[in-house]
């Protein structure tokens, strides 16, 4: 392995660890906002959710966890209804208020599971 790649891994490494140290922080178990703020990141596409994931991981709250399994169910209801051809656009409304409602839920700080679905993803998905 080169110098240059090893530096390049150090420094990644670094990288790494000041975010773990920054988000442990960021977001105490204590503090009823932090576990708010992961609820919202969740919702904010795959990419929100994953970070959503590490965010709760280092400090686990169980606002973030609740909202964590919502949106993770939600968005598995959207892929299987999107792939059947024939319902694929009105099939996307149903996810998509369900989204809405579960964001507005986040943002108010409520455990409140979505309509229909919501306790079924919290059973499926206890271990997140």
């Amino acid at each position: 392995m080169s110098e240059e790649n090893k530096d390049f891994g150090d420094k990644a490494e670094e990288a790494a660890k000041e975010f773990k140290e920054d988000v442990k922080q960021a977001f105490d178990p204590k503090n009823p906002e932090s576990g708010k703020t992961v609820a919202i990141v969740a919702h904010l596409t795959l990419i929100g959710w994953i970070i959503a994931i590490i965010m709760n991981s280092s400090n686990k709250s169980e606002l973030g966890s609740f909202y964590i399994r919502q949106v993770l169910g939600i968005m598995l209801l959207g892929f299987v209804l999107g792939i059947i051809p024939v319902i694929n656009l009105v099939a996307w409304i149903f996810p998509f208020i369900l989204w809405i409602v579960s964001l507005v839920g986040a943002i108010n700080g409520n455990q409140k599971p979505v309509f229909l679905l919501g306790e079924h993803f919290q059973n499926w998905f206890k271990s997140l």
